[in-house]
């Protein structure tokens, strides 16, 4: 699974608890500027986009919330907190216990 994540400045615990949920790939852009984040493509392997919605314009969301749709892959909205990210991830994604999750682990943490 191929993750973008768009927002926040510092991933580091939401890519480790991404990774630990099945997460292979995570591109992750900071949108700290309002001029360059719009104008990006999504990669064509992404398979789900994760927006930080805490320092994002509506029009960022808007534009990639549209993309999502138009390519049907999941669209999930958090704030920056690990906790956050992951309650809208499982929510979204549909995990509601290990078989269904992409990670593979069976239950082994």
């Amino acid at each position: 699974m191929s993750i973008l994540i768009i927002g926040g400045d510092k991933i580091s615990h939401i890519s480790t608890m991404l990774e630990g949920l099945g997460a292979k790939t995570i591109n992750h852009w900071d949108a700290r500027k309002k001029s360059s984040a719009p104008k990006k493509k999504v990669p064509l392997d992404t398979d789900c986009i994760l927006m930080l919605t805490s320092f994002l314009n509506h029009n960022t969301m808007l534009k990639y919330k549209n993309e999502a749709k138009k390519r049907n892959i999941p669209f999930v909205c958090a704030k920056r907190s690990v906790s956050c990210v992951y309650d809208e991830y499982v929510k979204i994604m549909g995990i509601k216990d290990c078989e269904q999750c992409y990670a593979n682990c069976q239950g082994k943490k």
